[in-house]
């Protein structure tokens, strides 16, 4: 786990989120007691749970993203699901524990590449050996013993002469220079690749088929003809899977789910019974919420890569909390979020930041995006003033979306300059938007809005 201290957790999400201040200090605390228990003598460390996190406040403003920032700052598996796609009293939904298995998955994925990146270069080598024999040697039909393919044995090669391997081994070695400066891209080759089956999973359950059976049955080639810079990708990718140890894999991911896992729980205010209320849909709403106690509170979850504890794995919930209260939710899930931040709503000088600070800022996006087709896009700053004003006040006249709300905006902006750029001989062209364009774009917008009014 990467050791940064709180300070450092909070500069790093400062780099992509604006504002929501106490929500970063937050988690960057919670991530930080993850090293500090690790640090613990044995006897204590399985005492000390995490301190799960629920975050309130308006859609829009930060609380998704601050949860998949962490995750990422840390190289952590996470896993973002939604409390209303979960199991409800009389409904067909989700089974909760699914949580857990899709974030075992994460954290397969997270480990395998980890495990990759370490063997990359040789994985790459042995490619470039394969490949340079493919190209020299000549392409014989192969003799196939029935009896091999139902052993899923493959044939052998015939020994060469001494003379001829002398001459083979040339060959092979003039044809890697030429792949190493990049000559034989487009050449064609003929490479045996596994034959795909479709996933058969067995309803109601995270088991499949053909993983059950991929032990007894022997796997299915096929020949395929494909250019050099496509077969390098295929047999890297195969080269790769066969290099690294996969139970290794599945051992540490488990383990690292257990340890480092991140759950965001979004819309958790959408099961949130309301006061007072009895029966209809608030008793499944309480039901979901029973369904999900357990594994925050921590219990063993069957997944098909052994058992999960959820004990020591970091939840973080979120919700607007526009229509039910906090306090709706059922006395011992409110007990397992014993961290509660608000986060403000944000301010039109927020949004101006958003356009412009963050690394993933959405105005260098759309100028990238431009750039692509020739378009030199600058804001000045009276038009960051004026979108952000305009974001504001739509937010604060209609549905309140949040950040969410620019990216409506700019669309509306940039939408004649995003449709007439491009086309092989346009020419290189300079745009400058300014607070007189972006109300000349929008004012289609505001009188559409104005006459909305009239109409009953």
């Amino acid at each position: 786990m990467l050791m940064l201290t709180p300070r450092e957790i909070v500069r790093e999400l400062d780099r992509y989120i604006i504002g929501q201040t106490d929500a970063k200090r937050a988690v960057a605390v919670a991530l930080r007691n993850r090293y500090r228990r690790a640090m613990l003598p044995d006897d204590i460390r399985d005492e000390v749970t995490p301190k799960n996190i629920l975050m309130v406040g308006p859609t829009g403003v930060g609380k998704t993203e601050i949860a998949r920032r962490l995750a990422k700052l840390v190289d952590a598996p996470f896993v973002k699901v939604e409390a209303t796609k979960f199991t409800e009293v009389g409904y067909v939904g989700r089974d909760v524990e699914s949580i857990i298995r899709d974030l075992v998955e994460a954290s397969i994925r997270l480990v395998k590449e980890q495990h990759i990146s370490r063997i990359r270069l040789s994985a790459e080598d042995r490619v470039e050996d394969r490949l340079a024999d493919l190209i020299a040697r000549p392409q014989k039909p192969k003799k196939v013993n029935p009896l091999d393919i139902l052993l899923g044995n493959k044939p052998k090669e015939p020994d060469l002469p001494a003379e001829e391997r002398e001459q083979l081994a040339l060959q092979v070695g003039s044809v890697k220079e030429r792949l190493r400066r990049g000559e034989l891209e487009h050449e064609m080759v003929e490479i045996e690749v596994e034959e795909t089956a479709p996933v058969g999973e067995i309803p109601g359950t995270d088991l499949n088929v053909n993983d059950m059976l991929g032990s007894i049955m022997p796997k299915r080639t096929k020949l395929r003809r494909v250019e050099v810079r496509e077969a390098r990708r295929i047999l890297l990718a195969e080269e790769e899977q066969n290099m690294i140890d996969m139970d290794a894999v599945y051992s540490e991911a488990v383990t690292r789910a257990e340890q480092d896992g991140i759950v965001f729980i979004d819309e958790i205010d959408k099961v949130a019974g309301r006061t007072g209320a009895s029966g209809g849909p608030d008793v499944s709403r309480e039901g979901v919420q029973r369904d999900i106690l357990p594994i925050v509170e921590g219990s063993t979850v069957n997944t098909k890569y052994g058992p999960v504890k959820t004990d020591h794995m970091l939840f973080i919930a979120a919700g607007a909390f526009h229509v039910s209260k906090v306090t709706d939710l059922i006395p011992e899930l409110q007990g397992r979020f014993p961290v509660r931040v608000d986060l403000k709503p944000l301010t039109a000088d927020d949004y101006a930041q958003i356009l412009t600070q963050p690394e993933n800022a959405l105005i260098r996006q759309y100028q990238l995006l431009l750039g692509v087709d020739g378009v030199t896009l600058e804001f000045d700053q009276s038009a960051i003033t004026e979108i952000a004003n305009y974001a504001w006040q739509a937010n604060e006249s209609a549905e309140n979306i949040g950040a969410r709300r620019l990216h409506t905006v700019l669309e509306m902006i940039l939408g004649d300059i995003a449709f007439n750029a491009g086309g092989g001989d346009a020419p290189e062209v300079k745009v400058t938007v300014d607070a007189e364009y972006v109300r000349r774009q929008l004012s289609q917008d505001v009188h559409a809005k104005d006459v909305k009014k009239y109409i009953l």
